[in-house]
C-alpha cells in the first residue's frame, strides 16, 4: 500500500505545482498589461477645451447617432471641427456647433478610416482627438458589448457542452436501450399453440427460477442457458416471454445487434450493464433474439472491428460463465442460424441446452387457425379449420396469423360483412402461390392453351398416383406462375418412401408430358419443373441409395472439395432415374388423354377446375374404360 500512497501524493503535488506555475504567469501577465496601460496614461498629453469635454462627458455627443456616410461628407466639406475616437464610437463637432456620434465597436471603422482623417486633418483646421480609454455610453454600444460578451461566453461554454453532450451519449450508449418490461410477461405454456417438444426441453428452467433449492439441494447446477434454433416465424420469442411469464420472472429483450456500437469499448460496457440489470432484478429472463448476429471471433490478425467483436464476445463468456454469480438469470438466445455462433457460446455451462422449435403439425394448425379466427366476424359454420389446415402444410403461426388477417382484407375488399371458407382459401392461395396479377391480358389464345393443358397434366397425375389432395388447377396467373395446380398432403410427413419421391417426380414431369401428348411439343414453362425433379432424383441417387445398381454410397460424406468430383456418375444414375419415370409419366396420361383434354377444355372455359371435378372426370373414365373391356369381352 505504501507506493500506491506515496505515488497519489506525488500525483497532487504535480497538480498544485502546476496550478501555482499558472497563478504566477497569469498575474504577471496582468500585471505587466496594467503597466502598459498607466505607462501610455501618463505620456499621454493632457487633454484641454472639446477634447477634455470629450473625455469627461460624451453626453452631448450621444444624443444624435449618424452614419459613417455623414462623417466623410462633413470632413471632404471642410465642416468638421473636431473628431473624437473613442473605443466605441467616434464623436464628431462640426463647425456650426454640431454634435453626433458615429457607432464604431472596438474602433473599427476608427481603423480604416483613420487615414482619410490623417490626411484631412492635415489639410484642415480641424482638431484630432484619440480617446483610447473612453467608453462612450450609447444604447446601441451597450448592446454591442452584451452581443461580443455573450459571443466570447458561448464560445467558451460551446466546447464544455460538447464535451458534456458526448459523455452523456456514450453513458446512454452504454445501456443500449436495455430495460425491463413495467411487468412480468403474462403469457404462459398454455397460451403458446404446440410447441410442445420446447415446452419439455423449458420444464426444467422453469422449475429452476421458481424453487431452485430443489436443485441445489441435490447438488445439481443450474441451466445456464437455452438456446432456440427453428425457421422464422415458429414462436421463439413467444416461448421466451411465457416462460419468463411462467415463472413470474424479470424480462429483458434484445437482439444480437445490441451490442454493437460506434464508439471503442462501449459494447463491452452493454454487455455488462445488461448482466447488472439481470442480476439486480432477479430472476430473470434474458432473451436475445437473433443471436447470430454476434457472430463468431476471429483470429488476432483482423482489423479492429473484428477484434471488438472479439472483446465483445469474450465479455459476454464471462459473464455468462465467470467469477460473477449468476444466481437467477437466465439466458434464452433465439437464431435462425446455429452454426453462425461461436463455439465457445454452445458449449455446456454457457447454453447447456439447444431446443429445436419445430413447425406446427396439422392439429396445431388447426388450433392455431381456430384460435386467430375467433377474432374475426366470420361464418362458423362455413369453415372446415381440417381442410384450412391441409392447404397450409409447412406454414409457420406468424404466416398462419398473417393468412387469417388477409381473409379479413379479401372479405373487405368484396363487400361481405362476414369472413368465409372461400375468403381464406383465397388467403391461403395468395400465401403460398401469390396474388392474382394481370399477366392473362398479354397471352395469346395459343398461350393460353398450352398453359391450361400443362397445369392439366400435373393435376392429373397428382390425382391418379395419389401424391396428396388435389384442391384445385386454375390457369389465373399467381405471382410468378402462369398457372397452378393446387395439391396438398393429408398429413405431414417427415420421411418419405422410394414410391413417393418417384410419384413426386412423376407429377413435375406431368406438365411436359402432357403439352407433348396433346401439342406434339414441350414448351420453357416446364424449366422449373425439371430443376425441381433433377434436384430430387440426384438425392435419390446421391443421399438415399435409391440407385438401380444398388449403390449404397452416400456423397454427402465427402467433403465439399471431393464431392464435385464424384458427382458425374451420379448426374448420369439420376438422368437414368429421370428417363424411367419421364416414361412412365407419358404412359400414364396417354392412358387418360380423354380426361387429360377435358380438364383443358375447361379450364379455358372456366380458368378454374376444383379437384372435385378432376376426380369424377377419372371415376368416369375408369367406368367408361370397364364398360368397354366387358363389350370386348362379350
Amino acid at each position: 500500500m505504501k507506493p500506491a500512497t506515496n505515488s497519489w501524493w506525488s500525483r497532487i503535488g504535480r497538480y498544485v505545482t502546476f496550478g501555482v506555475i499558472a497563478a504566477v504567469l497569469a498575474a504577471a501577465l496582468v500585471w505587466f498589461h496594467w503597466q502598459q496601460h498607466e505607462r501610455y496614461i501618463q505620456g499621454s498629453p493632457s487633454l484641454t477645451g472639446m477634447a477634455n469635454e470629450m473625455r469627461n462627458d460624451s453626453s452631448a455627443w450621444t444624443r444624435d447617432e449618424k452614419d459613417a456616410s455623414t462623417v466623410l461628407r462633413d470632413i471632404q466639406g471642410h465642416d468638421v471641427a473636431a473628431i473624437g475616437a473613442g473605443r466605441n464610437a467616434i464623436l464628431v463637432s462640426t463647425t456650426d456647433g454640431r454634435k453626433y456620434f458615429v457607432a464604431d465597436q472596438n474602433a473599427a471603422f476608427a481603423s480604416a478610416l483613420m487615414p482619410t482623417i490623417m490626411k484631412a486633418a492635415s489639410d484642415s483646421s480641424f482638431q484630432l482627438i484619440l480617446l483610447p480609454d473612453v467608453d462612450v455610453d450609447i444604447g446601441a454600444v451597450r448592446w454591442s458589448d452584451v452581443i461580443d460578451r455573450t459571443r466570447d461566453a458561448l464560445t467558451l461554454i460551446f466546447p464544455v457542452l460538447m464535451m458534456a453532450g458526448l459523455v452523456w451519449f456514450m453513458r446512454r450508449e452504454m445501456k443500449g436501450g436495455a430495460s425491463l418490461l413495467q411487468q412480468s410477461p403474462e403469457l404462459s405454456f398454455d397460451d403458446v399453440i404446440g410447441a410442445g417438444e420446447a415446452k419439455a426441453a423449458l420444464a426444467d428452467v422453469k422449475a429452476w427460477l421458481t424453487d431452485p433449492m430443489q436443485f441445489t439441494g441435490m447438488g445439481v447446477r443450474a441451466p445456464g442457458g437455452v438456446l432456440m434454433t427453428g425457421a422464422p416465424g415458429v414462436g421463439k420469442t413467444r416461448l421466451a416471454q411465457a416462460l419468463a411469464g411462467e415463472c413470474g420472472a424479470s424480462f429483458i429483450a434484445i437482439t444480437g445487434s445490441y451490442f454493437s456500437a460506434k464508439y471503442y469499448g462501449v459494447g463491452i460496457q452493454k454487455v455488462k450493464h445488461l448482466f447488472q440489470l439481470a442480476r439486480k432484478n432477479a430472476p430473470t429472463v434474458i432473451f436475445i433474439d437473433e443471436a447470430d448476429g454476434l457472430g463468431k471471433r476471429t483470429d488476432a490478425g483482423a482489423g479492429p472491428v473484428e477484434a471488438e467483436s472479439n472483446r465483445i464476445i469474450n465479455q459476454l463468456l464471462a459473464e455468462m460463465d465467470g467469477f460473477e454469480s449468476n444466481a437467477g438469470v437466465i439466458v434464452v438466445a433465439a437464431t435462425n442460424h446455429p452454426d453462425n455462433l461461436d463455439e465457445a457460446l454452445r458449449r455446456p455451462g454457457r447454453f447447456d441446452r439447444t431446443v429445436q422449435v419445430r413447425l406446427p403439425d396439422l392439429h396445431d394448425r388447426v388450433h392455431i387457425l381456430r384460435f386467430y379466427a375467433t377474432k374475426l366476424k366470420s361464418k362458423a359454420d362455413d369453415l372446415d379449420f381440417e381442410q384450412l389446415a391441409r392447404l397450409t402444410t409447412g406454414l409457420s403461426p406468424a404466416a398462419l396469423s398473417t393468412i387469417v388477417n388477409q381473409a379479413g382484407l379479401i372479405a373487405r375488399k368484396c363487400g361481405d360483412d362476414k369472413v368465409s371458407s372461400t375468403h381464406f382459401i383465397e388467403a391461403i392461395k395468395i400465401a403460398r402461390i401469390g396474388d392474382v396479377n394481370g399477366a392473362e391480358r398479354a397471352l395469346s389464345d395459343e398461350e393460353r392453351t398450352r398453359i391450361a393443358v400443362h397445369e392439366a397434366g400435373h393435376g392429373l397425375v397428382a390425382a391418379l398416383l395419389g401424391t396428396g389432395v388435389l384442391e384445385e388447377i386454375t390457369i389465373m396467373p399467381r405471382g410468378g406462375a402462369l398457372g397452378v395446380a393446387l395439391v396438398t398432403k393429408r398429413q405431414d410427413k417427415h420421411l418419405y418412401r422410394e414410391t413417393e419421391m418417384r410419384n413426386e417426380i412423376q407429377v413435375l414431369l406431368g406438365g411436359r408430358n402432357a403439352e407433348l401428348l396433346v401439342l406434339s411439343e414441350a414448351s420453357s414453362g416446364a424449366a422449373q419443373d425439371l430443376q425441381e425433379a433433377s434436384r430430387i432424383s440426384l438425392d435419390m441417387v446421391s443421399k438415399f441409395g435409391f440407385n438401380v445398381d444398388g449403390n449404397l454410397f452416400s456423397l454427402a460424406a465427402l467433403p465439399q472439395q471431393y464431392a464435385g468430383l464424384q458427382l458425374k456418375n451420379a448426374i448420369q444414375h439420376a438422368n437414368t432415374l429421370l428417363k424411367e419415370l419421364n416414361d412412365e409419366c407419358y404412359s400414364l396420361l396417354r392412358a387418360n388423354e380423354p380426361v387429360l383434354r377435358a380438364i383443358a377444355d375447361r379450364l379455358l372455359e372456366w380458368e378454374t377446375v376444383a379437384g372435385e371435378t378432376v376426380y369424377s372426370l377419372i371415376e368416369d373414365h375408369a367406368a367408361a374404360v370397364k364398360g368397354t373391356e366387358r363389350v370386348l369381352t362379350a
